[in-house]
């Protein structure tokens, strides 16, 4: 395990995924990848999560989901900038979801397109 607990708790959903399983725990905790996995559950990539704070894990139950990976290097873009990483990252034009994390927090980049504002590019998926 690395020390970015996003790409890893991603790349264990992801690697659950293309194994076949259903369910997936996560045995690192973080505000960051639960606010992630809010945004997926909304966007319907997951079906639902279970925080077990006793024994520091999350039980996530995968749902509509092809790809996830988190952005590396975490990119500042500002609101002109997120047309063209959605370009990059994401396979077509409403297919997938970025996260952006902005000084209002944590959101899709939809909403901040919506909002005007731009952030720091965190994760993708679709």
């Amino acid at each position: 395990m690395s020390q970015d607990i996003v790409a890893d708790g991603l790349n264990m959903i992801r690697n659950a995924k293309k194994a076949g399983k259903e369910i997936v725990e996560i045995k690192i905790i973080s505000n960051l990848l639960i606010e992630i996995l809010k945004i997926m559950k909304q966007e319907k990539a997951i079906k639902k999560y279970k925080i077990d704070a006793k024994e520091k894990k999350i039980e996530v139950t995968i749902g509509e989901l092809s790809e996830c990976k988190s952005i590396k290097p975490r990119f500042t873009v500002d609101k002109t900038q997120i047309e063209k990483y959605r370009r990059r990252y994401l396979p077509a034009r409403d297919v997938g979801t970025m996260i952006i994390s902005t000084n209002k927090g944590l959101m899709t980049h939809q909403e901040a397109d919506q909002e005007k504002i731009g952030g720091c590019l965190i994760a993708y998926f679709y």
